[in-house]
């Protein structure tokens, strides 16, 4: 039942994506030898290399070969799923293939990765992405944990009659933790746009007046997804730039992909010693 990208399970919208995520969970177990992982991240631009320092690789499957999984179209995306071994003994599975909702391809395989995390057995959800930010102190490499988040797609990946509290969405106990690793760690509200074209200068102003501080195109309809699977989330997003209108130069994604490989090395090392203390 492998996916690729001329397969979508979910364009069948009578399809369980609950039942989708629960065989795709069954092929991690198999593929692995893994029946239940503790941590669950999705490495985001710039967080790839966190997976070689959380600890040990015991399995790395191409995320084509999962169902619902696809290639990620987007340039620093690893397009693998991988089984790490922490030093703790837990298992954390590392998700690099990520669906953002301006593919096309709708929310329900947005979440798919949430989803499928969640039914592998894992109880916290770490969401790493690159992004925008809106602060003139935060210089592009700058890591910044997610206090909450504005969704401006107006989608929610919840169907139907589904009430869920988003009160304590990125979870204070995590941040708390992320806290004692780095005290000079800074926070913002995140605010997820469409894409795929960068913000105006006008809609960075806008949402600053909203109370937002971060920019980007993913995150927002993963954490509500894995708050509704029972997940507790740690959110996080590296600057890789000034957004449009703060920054004094047009925006240029190839820019943004070397920042987010210059702060690599120190990103992921900060995200390996905050998985260390979950």
């Amino acid at each position: 039942m492998a996916s690729d990208d001329a397969v979508n399970p979910f364009d069948d919208r009578s399809a369980d994506p609950f039942e989708i995520a629960r065989i795709a969970a069954e092929q991690i177990a198999e593929r692995t030898g893994v029946e239940q992982h503790d941590i669950a991240l999705t490495l985001g631009s710039g967080w790839g290399r966190a997976a070689d320092l959380i600890g040990e690789t015991t399995a790395s499957i191409p995320a084509t070969d999962i169902y619902g999984f696809s290639r990620p179209s987007v340039v620093g995306h690893v397009g693998t799923i991988r089984s790490v071994l922490l030093p703790s003994g837990k298992r954390a599975l590392v998700i690099g293939a990520r669906t953002h909702y301006y593919e096309g391809f709708g929310a329900r395989r947005v979440v798919h990765s949430v989803r499928t995390a969640a039914a592998t057995g894992a109880k916290i959800m770490i969401l790493t992405n690159g992004a925008g930010g809106l602060k003139p102190e935060w210089a592009p490499g700058t890591p910044v944990l997610i206090s909450d988040h504005i969704n401006l797609t107006a989608v929610s990946p919840l169907e139907g009659a589904t009430f869920v509290d988003l009160t304590d969405l990125y979870a204070q106990r995590l941040r708390d933790i992320a806290h004692t690793v780095d005290p000079s760690l800074d926070e913002g509200v995140y605010v997820q746009f469409h894409g795929p074209n960068y913000e105006t200068p006008a809609e960075v102003r806008m949402a600053g007046r909203m109370g937002g501080d971060i920019v980007g195109m993913s995150t927002a309809m993963e954490a509500v997804a894995a708050r509704h699977s029972g997940m507790e989330v740690l959110g996080m997003s590296l600057i890789t730039n000034p957004a449009a209108g703060i920054s004094p130069t047009p925006l240029d994604h190839q820019e943004v992909i070397a920042a987010g490989v210059a702060a690599e090395a120190v990103i992921s090392d900060l995200l390996a010693r905050i998985v260390a203390e979950l």
